[in-house]
């Protein structure tokens, strides 16, 4: 990937922060989902008063796009921090990897981890779940 179509994922889920809805904790999460038609659908937390029903930005970008009937996917960028402060990587939870393993190549989609535009980190959906449970194990 470019390091220009980085920069922009970036961006994208740095703007999504905004939106965060996250009474409870105050960790804003923001993504940035890149479909393999260019398309980029964006995605940010959405906390509940009973917890379970919270929806990370990850999901939200993904469950945005296949709503659209997209199910082709390169990459994804993911950014948060406590009051929206971008301090460490946000990498995506368990549940959002699981997610992830449904729609995408293991070995080809890039999750891009960053603190700014320049302070950034690539990694394969296989690198973070390198036992991941898919489609192709039914």
């Amino acid at each position: 990937m470019l390091k220009t179509e980085i920069q922009k994922l970036i961006e994208a889920a740095i703007a999504q922060l905004e939106y965060s809805y996250v009474p409870y904790s105050d960790f804003r999460v923001g993504a940035a989902l890149l479909a393999q038609n260019g398309r980029v659908y964006t995605g940010c937390n959405i906390e509940n008063a009973a917890y379970t029903p919270t929806n990370c930005a990850e999901r939200t970008a993904f469950f945005k796009a296949v709503s659209e009937g997209v199910r082709d996917f390169r990459a994804i960028c993911v950014v948060g921090g406590p009051q929206g402060r971008l301090a460490s990587y946000t990498p995506p939870c368990g549940v959002c990897r699981q997610v992830m393993m449904e729609f995408c190549r293991p070995e080809e989609f890039e999750i891009i981890l960053a603190k700014s535009k320049e302070d950034y980190k690539v990694c394969t959906l296989k690198e973070l779940l390198p036992q991941g449970f898919g489609p192709e194990n039914l």
